[in-house]
């Protein structure tokens, strides 16, 4: 992250906004802000893309045992009767071992969502489910950038912002 632009904000709040704008931009793919702001989350997304890029394929399929509630055909957990030791009887949920293919990342690639995790914020769709942006990172955005060697954001300067008369511009992903 570029550290020479303070704009005119405390280093807690700056920290934030630089965050918040980053995530916006890797979301949406394109954002609205003043120049300088505009400057220093491109060096942001520059750097987490081209980390994105590099470990893009970095990872292991691996066989997991995974034990789920077993479904009926209305979608409805299965259960049976059961008698504990002091006598008394309950419903027990019935219990079904599967084995499924999962992704395992290696060291670098996990230590590369690590960094990509601290530098966007946690994000919910319209209906409350989370949404992975470091999975958006290295599995949508990485593979258009791929034989690209960085320049993967552009400004484009729309004019005066009226009020102030700060330069606004368009920072999208290219």
């Amino acid at each position: 992250m570029a550290r020479n632009r303070k704009l005119g904000r405390p280093t807690d709040i700056r920290l934030a906004m630089l965050k918040t704008l980053t995530t916006d931009l890797i979301l949406h793919e394109k954002i609205e802000t003043t120049e300088s702001r505009a400057k220093e989350v491109k060096a942001i997304a520059d750097s987490l893309i081209s980390l994105a890029v590099k470990e893009k394929d970095n990872f292991t399929m691996e066989d997991v045992k995974v034990s789920k509630a077993k479904l009926d055909a209305k979608g409805n957990k299965v259960t049976e009767l059961v008698k504990s030791k002091n006598g008394k009887e309950y419903l027990k949920v019935v219990k079904e071992e599967t084995t499924e293919k999962r992704q395992k990342d290696m060291p670098s690639r996990l230590n590369a969502r690590r960094k990509m995790m601290k530098m966007v914020n946690k994000v919910k769709d319209s209906k409350g489910n989370n949404i992975d942006l470091t999975a958006k990172l290295f599995n949508e955005i990485a593979p258009k950038y791929e034989g690209r060697v960085g320049g993967y954001t552009s400004i484009l300067k729309i004019g005066p912002r009226r009020g102030d008369n700060a330069e606004i511009v368009i920072l999208k992903l290219v």
